[in-house]
């Protein structure tokens, strides 16, 4: 019993002092890596183990005998795993000591979902996004939400990760992102656009050159030795010509680069990410793309879905934007600016929703983003019907009867059928059909007031049904 009780005191001290270590460490921890070392002292002096190590990926399937490794998971989520090695013959625990482990596991999620929110800039140390990591990744949708779980599972590994999407979606972002979360965030994040690269100096370019090759030139290292330990974002990869894809093949099969004008290889190490506005895989079919170069490349897909697919996000994104800006001006969005942003098609994507919110900021002659503050692009065939209604002070019932005529036509002109559209009763129908929309249109106030009581449809309070349209 004494036993027992003692070894209940230990495991309560040897919690808070887990906990109060990772709250120590809390104020001091502008850098990311220092909570998640102190926390991992801690619990080797409490271990009594040769070494501790809080680490990216799953366990250890099989560890040695002197060695125990356990999941660190938040949810569903598998964040990392706690890997304590012992000296030979000590590794036998007993369930007080199992018990600390369980308790230090969960704590160590706490630790790990700090560290990866402030190395990708989701939570700084002063509670804002800071300069020197990527920016986040914004949305709520699911569609965004499967995006980031899917950059969460692949970032703690060490694949060749091809990003597809539009243009504009954000492909470099989750790139950065992924680098931010993946054990190769204290190395180098080198961009590069293949589509930019000129094809003669293409092996210069990602491969580096030797000094003296060419009168005048100097040696310099290439994108696959600055990203050495790091992680390399080829941009646009699909537009590259078939003879740039093989030089490319082979640096990525033998994760080595000769220099031009150099003589033996030299091994990097370097993580891929490639992205592409194109399908790569349609361009394999029209022989626009090694075959081979697509299986290296392709072994972990994300695709990014376009702003038009996840339309809820398009307001949180705008809000987003201007509030980037509240230092420079603070700007309120409008319902009416905020509706037609939603009716728009985003071609663009978020850059171009980006560079609306931008020229907003900078062109508003108010303190409120209002439909006029918007490109005329962006308001075409928008204010065609919106404006004119406006200017010609159209009343609600003057709307309701311009959608009822179209849900009948859309009906194959079955009024009984459109009723059960509109969620409102025949006679109420006949009666949006009967309303003249232009019979009102340039009556004072009080007399138009007048004409909507008389010209107001019978039984429209009680005929309005749930999940109808309130007019």
């Amino acid at each position: 019993m004494a036993r027992a009780w003692c070894r209940s005191m230990e495991r309560r001290r040897g919690m808070a002092t887990l906990l109060a270590a990772v709250t120590s460490a809390l104020p001091g921890s502008r850098e990311p890596k220092y909570l998640r070392q102190r926390f991992v002292a801690e619990l080797r002096d409490m271990l009594n183990a040769r070494d501790v190590d809080l680490r990216d990926g799953p366990p250890i399937p099989c560890p040695p005998e002197s060695t125990i490794s356990i999941e660190v998971s938040s949810g569903a989520l598998t964040l990392g795993a706690i890997d304590a090695v012992f000296d030979e013959g000590q590794c036998g625990f007993d369930p007080w000591d199992l018990q600390i482990l369980q308790f230090a596991r969960h704590l160590a999620a706490l630790v790990m979902l700090i560290d990866r929110a402030q190395r990708s800039a989701i939570l700084g140390p002063t509670g804002a996004p800071t300069r020197d990591h990527a920016p986040m990744l914004v949305g709520s949708s699911p569609a965004i939400r499967a995006v980031r779980g899917r950059m969460e599972r692949v970032a703690a590994t060490p694949f060749t990760v091809l990003i597809e999407g539009e243009s504009g979606v954000g492909k470099e972002l989750v790139a950065r992102q992924i680098h931010e979360l993946s054990p190769r965030r204290e190395g180098p994040f080198v961009a590069v656009n293949c589509a930019a690269i000129v094809e003669t100096l293409l092996e210069a370019e990602l491969f580096g050159i030797e000094d003296r090759t060419a009168t005048g030139v100097r040696g310099r290292r290439g994108k696959f030795e600055h990203a050495h330990e790091g992680t390399l974002f080829l941009d646009e990869v699909g537009d590259l010509s078939l003879a740039a894809q093989a030089k490319l093949l082979r640096a990525v099969q033998e994760m080595s680069v000769e220099r031009v004008g150099g003589f033996g290889a030299r091994p990097v190490d370097t993580r891929i990410i490639a992205a592409t506005n194109q399908r790569l895989s349609d361009l394999v079919e029209r022989g626009r793309f090694r075959l081979d170069l697509f299986h290296r490349l392709s072994g972990v897909e994300i695709i990014v879905p376009p702003l038009r697919d996840r339309q809820q996000d398009i307001l949180e994104l705008a809000e987003y934007f201007l509030d980037r800006h509240r230092g420079f001006r603070k700007l309120r969005l409008s319902q009416a600016a905020a509706d037609a942003l939603l009716a728009y098609e985003w071609p663009g994507n978020v850059r171009e929703l980006q560079r609306v919110i931008e020229r907003a900021v900078a062109l508003a002659d108010s303190d409120q983003l209002r439909l006029e503050d918007l490109p005329p692009a962006l308001l075409d065939g928008y204010t065609d019907v919106l404006m004119p209604s406006l200017a010609r002070r159209d009343s609600m019932r003057t709307w309701g009867s311009r959608y009822a005529r179209m849900v009948v036509e859309r009906c194959g002109n079955n009024k009984r059928k459109a009723c059960r559209v509109l969620g409102i009763s025949y006679h109420t129908l006949q009666a949006y059909l009967r309303f003249k929309p232009d019979q009102r249109a340039g009556m004072p106030p009080a007399t138009r007031a007048s004409a909507g009581k008389a010209a107001r449809p019978q039984g429209h309070a009680q005929d309005h049904q749930p999940g109808g349209v309130p007019w």
